[in-house]
């Protein structure tokens, strides 16, 4: 769009007046207040994303391929039981109170990145049709199908998960706010330079603070990300260990040899009913990228339908292998990638600056301006490989129990699901509390 708000002929409301009464009300801390957690599983944050059922199954079928999708699913919560906590609780225990928030989190749902899959096969499609493409029965949706998906960007509903996220945050922990009021100050919440990482923190801030107030209640730091340039937000930019001899991609290696033979049934059902193009396991990935890519784009995607319960499955495993192995517990350089935001959740929690190491940028991160210690509330937006990295570095070992993942072997002899780790706008949570009756009284809680 070219053309821009014209303030002369729409005054803002300040212009306008007459806001009527403003009283303002005590901030929410349902984090602590709240008999029980608002969990989130998964329909009314999707909306108006259309879910279909997998190919073969009853309309009664209580799958949902959503959560079946790596790191591409929307985020929904997942009980602590998964991981052998059953008695674990978000809230704040009894006799303690919550005095810092940390939060990682990541951008929401977004177009594929550039070259990725989907656009790989969009134009595989389009050679085969110069030379003659004939489709029949599921994949007769092909003759008028054309790619409409941009790259990189976050499409609305992305905009709408770390918004709804901000609001979120607001109500479970608006009290630490008091903290700021008190000091005269307002917080740093940082983020990278990528258009979606930006428009994320924003989106992130106006759900916490609200609209217009955002821009004057918090100052948003971006860092940028560029090959060469330290940034614990996005270190493997400058992770030589991770770029060269691809150490940094064994997990992407693992993943493609698993896919040769995972849809093998589902692609000579669908070759049946094609004719100028040979269908392999690649393009079996790529358009079940395209089923999650289009339903969070367009909020459907006729690709869902092809695939039957057990190719999610697989396709969700596909993710747990990549994950697993390029920056999870299975990788040799995670967790020094990770080390960045560790050092720095450090600093922030000792209240001493960190030493220079991994991929601290010690530009920022030596100044109260840039990068303050003695905030309590703060936010850091990033990519999902670099939250999985940080999991990794923080050693919790829950997440990542059993053996090693298998290409061939069981799918779930490990606690390690990428959709319930990475999704769109997954969040990383540190809880600093204090607990008078305990030693020491000074108490920490991680919340993924």
């Amino acid at each position: 769009m070219t053309a821009s708000a014209d303030s002369d002929l729409f005054p803002p409301e300040s212009v306008v007046g007459e806001a009527g009464p403003t009283p303002t009300g005590a901030e929410p801390a349902a984090i602590q207040t709240a008999p029980a957690y608002p969990y989130n599983d998964g329909d009314a944050n999707q909306y108006p994303l259309v879910s279909l059922q997998p190919h073969g199954s009853s309309s009664d079928s209580a799958f949902d391929i959503t959560k079946y999708w790596g790191n591409l699913s929307p985020w929904y919560s997942v009980r602590s039981s998964d991981y052998g906590l059953p008695d674990a609780s978000p809230l704040a225990p009894e006799g303690c109170d919550i005095t810092q928030m940390h939060l990682l989190y990541r951008h929401g749902a977004r177009y594929p990145t550039s070259g990725a899959g989907p656009s790989s096969f969009a134009n595989k499609l389009a050679n085969a049709t110069k030379s003659g493409l004939s489709v029949s029965g599921d994949l007769a949706f092909l003759r008028n199908w054309t790619y409409k998906l941009g790259a990189e960007l976050l499409t609305p509903f992305g905009r709408s998960q770390n918004f709804n996220l901000g609001i979120a945050y607001r109500q479970l922990y608006g009290h630490l706010l008091n903290n700021f009021t008190e000091a005269g100050t307002i917080p740093v919440f940082r983020t990278e330079s990528q258009d979606r990482m930006v428009k994320t923190a924003n989106n992130f801030a106006a759900g916490f603070f609200g609209v217009p107030e955002y821009l004057e209640q918090v100052n948003i730091e971006i860092l940028v990300e560029k090959t060469g340039l330290n940034n614990s937000g996005a270190p493997y930019e400058i992770c030589k260990n991770s770029n060269v001899a691809a150490r940094g991609s064994i997990g992407s290696s693992a993943a493609s040899k698993f896919a040769i033979n995972a849809f093998n049934s589902t692609i000579a059902r669908l070759q049946s009913q094609i004719s100028g193009i040979q269908l392999n396991a690649t393009d079996a990935v790529n358009m079940l990228q395209l089923c999650a890519y289009e339903t969070n784009a367009l909020g459907y995607s006729a690709f869902c339908d092809l695939f039957s319960e057990e190719d999610f499955l697989n396709f969700e495993y596909y993710f747990d292998l990549s994950f697993y192995y390029n920056n999870g517990p299975g990788s040799p350089v995670a967790a020094a990638q990770g080390k960045g935001y560790l050092d720095e959740y450090l600093a922030r929690f000792t209240g001493k600056y960190p030493a220079p190491a991994s991929a601290l940028n010690e530009t920022f991160d030596n100044t109260s301006t840039y990068f303050p210690l003695d905030q309590s509330i703060y936010a850091d937006a990033t990519h999902e490989v670099v939250v999985l990295d940080v999991l990794t570095a923080f050693n919790l070992t829950a997440l990542f129990d059993g053996p090693p993942l298998s290409p061939s072997g069981n799918r779930r002899q490990n606690s390690f699901v990428a959709s319930k780790l990475v999704p769109f706008a997954t969040h990383f949570t540190t809880q600093v509390l204090s607990c008078p009756s305990l030693s020491p009284s000074k108490q920490i809680r991680f919340i993924v």
